[in-house]
């Protein structure tokens, strides 16, 4: 299921329920199916734009909320640490498919053994190790593949060309999760290549953005860059509100979208 877009991604999750019947995936009449949703964020609820076109599918497919299907979703908080934990409660509690957001909770229900996971946001899943090639992934992770290095030189041509005159762009990361310091790196080689020199601000916590922006302060970037995960996504705004004080043009790899601030 790698290399498709996301919404379509979601539409497909349904399938995990009837293309694996040795697995015990096949419709059982009166059996209450378990899908949950794992984020490092905040939960994606039912009622969310990323879960509706999920529920809908499975609809489609045969497999209702409310009736032969139930859903649970959380979400760390931007507590990496908690996952292992909420995979273990997700694997008591008999999930069958699990739709997994980033790397570490893909790698999380990967070790946990879930029988099915479905894997979006977590960068390249060959080199992480989640699956063993996009042919031939084995394993029981499935999704969606990064291509980082064509995805990252398109958004820094959008960056360049939003204001021509950058020179050095500082690149925000959760450097903790292999998935997005790949991401970094394909993004940094790809700066080179552009002519562009890369500012490194790789933070592990929140308070690791108070050093990323004295470290911009005392040697200033000309735009900012920033690969989202859950940590850099709850810090988003924080990010965004500075490259407004400074004038600066701000860009978040996620969002597919770039906004000149001030």
């Amino acid at each position: 299921m790698f290399d498709i877009g996301r919404r379509e991604f979601l539409r497909l999750v349904g399938i995990a329920f009837v293309v694996q019947p040795s697995d015990g995936l096949a419709q059982s009449p009166g059996k209450t199916y378990r899908l949950a949703s794992l984020t490092g964020n905040v939960p994606l609820s039912a009622n969310s734009p990323n879960t509706k076109p999920l529920l809908t599918a499975m609809a489609q497919r045969g497999y209702t909320l409310g009736k032969n299907l139930a859903y649970d979703a959380r979400g760390a908080g931007g507590e990496i640490a908690r996952i292992p934990q909420l995979m273990e409660d997700f694997k008591a509690s008999g999930v069958d498919v699990l739709v997994a957001v980033g790397y570490p909770a893909a790698r999380s229900a990967r070790a946990a053994g879930l029988r099915t996971v479905i894997a979006y946001g977590t960068g390249d899943p060959v080199a992480t190790g989640l699956v063993e090639s996009l042919a031939h992934p084995g394993g029981t992770v499935t999704g969606i593949s990064d291509d980082a290095a064509l995805l990252s030189t398109k958004r820094l041509s959008l960056l360049t060309s939003v204001s021509p005159k950058i020179r050095k762009v500082a690149m925000l990361w959760n450097k903790s999760d292999l998935g997005m310091s790949l991401r970094y790196e394909a993004s940094a080689k790809a700066a080179h290549e552009l002519g562009v020199t890369v500012q490194a601000l790789g933070v592990q916590e929140p308070d690791d953005f108070n050093d990323a922006f004295t470290g911009m302060d005392r040697d200033p970037p000309d735009a900012i860059l920033m690969v989202s995960d859950s940590l850099t996504t709850l810090n988003r705004k924080r990010v965004f509100d500075y490259a407004a004080r400074k004038g600066l043009p701000a860009y978040t790899s996620m969002m597919r979208s770039c906004a000149r601030a001030g």
